[in-house]
């Protein structure tokens, strides 16, 4: 991939028009990895957002009356540009947010999967016809799209978070406005510019950043809005829920996670060092779903964390544009200090660093891929999501202390366990409090499964079958014949 493709000024997406902010108003975007300012951001205020809500209302009219066969074809000429398009988005997205170059075109392509998912699911809305208790009788229940649709998404995936609320939205016959991230803003206008040029009308589609309270706080009770779809921290969730509730909004909530990792003394050792390495690293491991609480019986515990260290120390850290690097920087400043606060945390309650722990000397966010071993439960990193490069390694004897563990937290999002036994397997799958449990493989984020938490990770899907029923109302229609 070529190293010179320019980073843009991001405007504002609204009414089918790109535009600055009617106010002028610009934030600064940072390459993580070099510190530097790379491009300016159009930053909304409240006479944006009336335009977006306005654009949204009429945009919604005309597409909630636009053929599921019509929206299905522009969706797949969406995911048809994105590929198309994939090298430069890609340099784009590494560019802002720090992920390696194949990992940001892995996350691009994986978002035209995504698109044709939704293209062909919202062809099949079904309705039911319900058998009436009189002949002349008939009683139907029949889809249709709720309204306009508020996302908010956040910075660690820039497209893969916004994918899935739009393509929901637009599949459905629903407007939306897109809050997507200040920091990450390049990449998600690419993706809402693939749908604009394939076809969209004009005020489906509306893309907006700025201070994201204001933007959330004026959105979400605005009568416009008629459903929330947010991805973040559980704080923040809990809050932008709570103020949806207070409207009667629909909502879905992706919230934060603290995934367990069980190693059973019956487990492929070996696969589950490679895999797991893998995935704790993938974006610096700023993934909601990543794993990071790893609880290893202790007939394998050594085994384990000697081929986990390898695998660990084989990561490259560096610029997206670097040969050969595996982990990029931190998204911003703000994480390294944080991690740096958990690890001396850990280590004065007697844990041990077997390897990395501190940020890296010199330019950009760069923080050591590390592990801490048999960390105590009283260490805030046990309580605490490090939304980082660090792997907490403990021992355990039995099963059910492990799943004890595991269901310490208020967090249920993801989970993973190795195991060959029948019986491991069925008690963690049954046990294990969590939306998604991954046995043997990392198995999650694909786009015709369920991708959703329990207890405070929040509650809905975004994946599978069932994501777009959070975008459809269920309208009975019963009638006698006269």
């Amino acid at each position: 991939m070529s190293n010179d493709v320019q980073y843009p000024n991001v405007q504002l997406y609204i009414d089918g028009q790109w535009c600055d902010a009617a106010g002028g108003k610009t934030l600064d975007i940072v390459n993580p990895a070099t510190e530097q300012v790379i491009g300016q951001l159009a930053h909304a205020e409240q006479v944006d957002l009336d335009r977006a809500l306005e654009a949204a209302e009429k945009g919604f009219e005309v597409w909630r009356k636009t053929s599921t066969l019509e929206r299905y074809k522009i969706m797949r000429r969406a995911a048809e540009l994105l590929r198309e398009r994939v090298d430069r988005i890609a340099a784009l997205m590494s560019q802002e947010q720090g992920k390696p170059l194949d990992q940001a075109k892995a996350e691009t392509l994986g978002a035209a999967d995504t698109i044709d998912w939704f293209a062909e699911e919202g062809r099949r809305a079904y309705g039911q016809v319900v058998p009436s208790r009189d002949f002349d009788v008939q009683q139907l229940t029949i889809k249709q799209p709720v309204g306009p649709v508020a996302a908010f998404t956040p910075w660690n995936f820039p497209i893969n978070q916004v994918v899935r609320k739009l393509s929901a939205a637009v599949t459905t016959g629903c407007s939306i406005i897109v809050k997507a991230p200040e920091e990450t803003p390049a990449s998600p206008a690419e993706l809402i510019r693939a749908y604009a040029d394939a076809g969209v009308p004009a005020g489906v589609i509306n893309l907006v950043y700025g201070v994201p309270a204001d933007i959330s706080e004026y959105l979400i009770p605005h009568p416009t809005i008629r459903k929330i779809s947010f991805t973040g921290s559980t704080p923040v969730g809990k809050h932008l829920a709570a103020l949806a509730g207070q409207h009667m909004k629909k909502v879905t909530m992706e919230l934060g996670g603290h995934a367990p990792v069980i190693i059973c003394d019956d487990a492929d050792v070996e696969l589950a060092a490679k895999e797991m390495a893998l995935a704790k690293f993938r974006n610096c491991g700023q993934v909601c779903i990543s794993p990071t609480r790893f609880l290893i019986q202790e007939g394998v515990y050594d085994k384990f964390i000697d081929l986990f260290v390898k695998e660990v120390e084989k990561a490259k850290v560096g610029a997206w544009n670097e040969e050969g690097v595996t982990v990029g920087p931190l998204a911003n400043e703000r994480r390294g200090p944080v991690l740096s606060k958990l690890v001396e945390d850990a280590s004065q309650r007697g844990a041990k660093v077997l390897t990395g722990g501190k940020a890296i000397e010199g330019t950009g966010y760069f923080f050591e891929p590390t592990v801490l071993a048999q960390v105590p439960v009283e260490a805030d990193i046990m309580t605490e999501e490090p939304f980082g490069p660090i792997v907490i390694a403990n021992s355990f004897k039995t099963l059910d202390d492990a799943i004890t563990e595991a269901n310490r937290l208020p967090y249920g999002l993801a989970a993973y366990a190795y195991t060959n036994g029948f019986s491991n397997a069925q008690r963690i799958g049954r046990d294990v409090e969590t939306g998604m449990l991954t046995l043997n493989h990392n198995g999650l984020s694909i786009p015709e499964v369920p991708f959703g938490g329990v207890k405070d990770s929040g509650y809905g899907t975004e994946g599978g079958s069932e994501a777009i029923e959070a975008y459809l109302v269920t309208k009975l229609v019963t009638q006698k014949a006269l």
